[in-house]
């Protein structure tokens, strides 16, 4: 009995430090970003060695896919499925944008930084397509109802994934100040004329 114990506690204490590293990496990851960020700076976050982030995680690859995972897990952005039961264009429009900046607004910081450092890390850029490709179904889910056609459907799309984007959010937000609720009227009216 004892024996088992002692494995318990031990992989409890395994899991526990493995758990330290990744929010360290994540924290470190959306500060300084991921292209700035060195194992013994992880290392010093988690307290651990070095020794003990490599034998956790051998490679970078197995940290990055732990980070990417753990992140979307924690962060997850807003159910675009549940805007698809909105009958109105506009106002499923409205509604997914506004959870949407809302969703920036506690996570957009720490994300403009992962995905600033995409062109300089691309595994973390692959690790994360699979979740980003969620904003073209967003996109997808909105453009239906508006009845366009030909190129004024093209711009009705481009106008949506526009607005949906990160950094259009950031521009209007974070660099013009303003509110959220005005950033979603003027790209309800930017999608409305499109």
């Amino acid at each position: 009995m004892k024996r088992r114990y002692r494995q318990t506690r031990r992989a409890e204490g395994s899991a526990e430090t493995r758990r330290r590293i990744v929010d360290a990496a994540i924290h470190l990851h959306t500060t300084v970003g991921p292209a700035a960020t060195t194992i013994s700076a992880i290392a010093e976050r988690a307290g651990v060695e070095r020794l003990t982030v490599y034998r956790h995680f051998p490679g970078e690859e197995e940290l990055f896919r732990a980070c990417v995972a753990d992140g979307w897990e924690r962060f997850p952005p807003p159910d675009y499925r549940a805007w698809a039961r909105i009958a109105d264009s506009e106002r499923r429009f409205r509604t997914a944008l506004t959870e949407l900046y809302g969703y920036y607004a506690g996570v957009g910081d720490a994300l403009l930084v992962i995905v600033r450092d995409f062109p300089r890390v691309p595994t973390l850029a692959a690790l994360n397509a699979p979740y980003l490709a969620t904003w073209d179904e967003m996109r997808d889910v909105l453009a239906r109802g508006w009845q366009r056609r030909g190129r004024r459907r093209q711009a009705l799309l481009a106008a949506i994934a526009h607005s949906l984007d990160l950094s259009t959010w950031e521009s209007l937000v974070r660099r013009r100040g303003l509110s959220e609720e005005d950033a979603v009227e003027l790209l309800t009216r930017l999608v409305r004329c499109a």
